[in-house]
């Protein structure tokens, strides 16, 4: 007899549980739009390239498009749905609707769930490539906007919003450095947030 290549999976999606049968090869980013409905996350190039399918796997970004529905299971995934506080916007929503980040809104939703992580990656003192000294000691580098567009450059924005994104995700970091712990990403430990350093300019 031939093995299976369907199974049902328990996915826990933006503090909810589903359990649906799915394909073995089935993406997780279809799985999220064609199987719960919940289309915020954008398909894209389907090759892990542009970005716009980006959602939170224990609280770390990941390309939707890439990531088998099976492999997920077991993993807290956040979708851009998931990121409000109720009818509280995160920070990041927040400072893309103030400061215009964005122009057809294709790829907010990947370029929101990214900045989420790389605000909390920067202040656990992440280094990028754009790093200057990446010694553990030396803390976390000023979010200055060559750090900001390093970190966000897997995202892509085809209307080249890129300007008011990078000003966009240096606002909401000096937001969330002024309400003191954030969550280590990939971590439960709890860190504090140093300051986040001027919002950055073009």
């Amino acid at each position: 007899m031939a093995p299976s290549t369907s199974s049902a999976i328990t996915l826990h999606v933006n503090g909810e549980k589903y359990t649906l049968p799915v394909d073995h090869r089935t993406t997780l980013l279809d799985a999220l739009r064609e199987r719960l409905d919940l289309t915020g996350t954008k398909k894209g190039c389907d090759h892990g390239q542009c970005g716009a399918c980006t959602v939170l796997l224990d609280g770390r970004r990941a390309v939707s498009c890439l990531q088998l529905a099976v492999a997920a299971e077991g993993r807290e995934i956040t979708t851009i749905e998931g990121v409000a506080d109720g009818e509280r916007l995160h920070p990041v929503q927040q400072a893309f609707l103030d400061l215009d980040g964005y122009q057809c809104g294709y790829c907010t939703p990947g370029q929101i769930c990214s900045a989420i992580a790389v605000i909390e990656e920067h202040a656990a003192g992440w280094p990028s490539a754009a790093t200057a000294d990446v010694r553990p000691e030396a803390g976390a580098p000023p979010l200055t906007a060559a750090e900001i567009r390093e970190r966000m450059s897997g995202n892509l924005c085809r209307c080249g919003a890129y300007v008011a994104i990078v000003q966009a995700v240096a606002r909401a970091a000096e937001a969330e450095a002024r309400t003191g712990a954030r969550r280590d990403p990939g971590n439960e430990a709890e860190y504090a947030v140093g300051a986040a350093g001027a919002e950055a300019t073009a």
